[in-house]
């Protein structure tokens, strides 16, 4: 069974079928090759794989996150950002990832940050004199934040596949998170001196204190969702009900930018992108249930452990392996595959399993900026309006800078352990 799915769904990848119906497709494959297992375990699988409470946090994170993107508060972290960082050469290219990594705590995807915060920064990057490709590519690499900082959808399916706690997960990424937000700013920075970009970016600086009091409302939003998370007065789950709330309350009634007129466009919005995600979850929650059946993943540690002796060498490897699926697959696709196999086997290395879902969803966030299927870069090239092919040449600097950090992540946990251990030695 093992090879009719593995042969099945890498047939499937290189004919381009859709993510979810390729995972599903090849597990009623592979349930054929079997021969032992009737057909209506299809759909009984698919259905128990949606049958999670904390699945319900998807829906409401991305409901809620198109709700800030129509009622005003990605403008207003932009003016916050940009009167914190704008002030210096390479200062706008400096706000667009401050901005993200602000968006990303509220917003929980890579994609919707790329599109609410890229149509604000990539025509004013644009307007001030960066070429466009590297606009486009400081976006791109910044928007990778939303799936680091919490909440993260990714972290979400991590938690879910691996019967990891998504709130321990959320602290998480906390470390991860800044460490990649602060070295893609250093690295913008000094690439803007050393090109003579950005000079004039502080030209329309707005001040601090009336660009933080008008930000505060946004504010709100974050304060909501991770404080109470980590106050213990709500689950993360319940906490996605809160964002919505927040963000409609401040959508209208602060900022009044957001108008019943926009919710049926906002709604229709959230069931599109969230029928994807949950149709992925559902084929590959059958898929890991016929892997896991088979013994593969036994299989596979015991092989893993015959061959490589050391958490260093495994962790590498793991590394490597990643880096190429997430080129790829999908990343909601390769976590709910790949993390049910790969988190037992770190585990038996002796590898934290909140700090292998960071390590697991930082390296596929890789993905998301690198061809051929990186999502963020489409999504950046589209706002931009340029070909794909152009922005390839200046993103090879962002691609290694998040590597060196991923590295980091990697072979030091603390940086990811450190706020779980302090929140929970308290």
């Amino acid at each position: 069974m093992n090879a009719a799915l593995a042969l099945s769904l890498g047939i499937f990848f290189l004919l381009g079928v859709p993510i979810a119906v390729a995972i599903g497709l090849a597990s009623v494959i592979g349930i054929e090759a079997q021969g032992r297992l009737p057909l209506l375990l299809v759909a009984q699988r698919m259905f128990t794989g949606l049958d999670s409470f904390p699945l319900m946090a998807i829906p409401l994170f991305i409901l809620a996150g198109n709700l800030m993107s129509v009622g005003g508060i990605s403008q207003r972290l932009v003016d916050l950002a940009k009167a914190i960082v704008g002030g210096v050469q390479g200062g706008l290219a400096a706000t667009c990832v401050l901005t993200c990594m602000m968006f990303a705590s509220v917003s929980g995807s890579s994609v919707a940050t790329t599109f609410a915060i890229g149509a604000i920064l990539i025509p004013a990057m644009v307007k001030h004199g960066y070429p466009k490709p590297m606009a486009a590519s400081v976006q791109a690499s910044s928007a990778e934040l939303g799936v680091l900082i919490p909440p993260s959808i990714p972290l979400i399916l991590y938690g879910v596949s691996t019967d990891t706690s998504i709130g321990q997960l959320f602290l998480a990424g906390i470390g991860p998170g800044f460490l990649v937000a602060g070295v893609l700013m250093a690295l913008v920075l000094i690439l803007c001196r050393l090109r003579g970009i950005g000079a004039q970016d502080g030209a329309d600086r707005p001040r601090f204190g009336p660009a933080a009091l008008a930000a505060l409302p946004a504010m709100l939003v974050p304060i909501a969702i991770l404080g109470g998370i980590y106050t213990g007065v709500f689950t993360p789950t319940e906490a996605s009900a809160a964002a919505v709330v927040v963000a409609l309350l401040v959508g209208m009634v602060f900022y009044r930018e957001l108008k019943l007129r926009d919710l049926p466009d906002v709604l229709k919005k959230t069931v599109l992108a969230t029928s994807a995600i949950m149709l992925i979850i559902s084929a590959a929650a059958l898929f890991s249930f016929l892997v896991t059946r088979s013994g593969l993943p036994n299989d596979i540690a015991a092989l893993m452990r015959e061959v490589i002796e050391t958490r260093f060498m495994f962790l590498l490897v793991v590394n490597l392996l990643l880096l190429v699926v997430g080129m790829f697959i999908e990343t909601s696709a390769a976590i709910l595959v790949l993390a049910p196999i790969l988190a037992p086997i770190a585990m038996a290395y002796g590898v934290d399993p909140v700090h292998f879902g960071l390590i697991m969803v930082l390296n596929l966030a890789l993905g998301m900026i690198t061809p051929p299927l990186g999502v963020n870069l489409f999504a950046a090239c589209s706002v931009a309006n340029i070909p794909v092919e152009r922005i390839i040449p200046q993103l090879l600097w962002f691609v290694l800078t998040v590597f060196a950090a991923l590295m980091i992540v990697t072979y030091v946990p603390a940086v990811s352990l450190w706020p779980m251990q302090l929140i929970m030695g308290l």
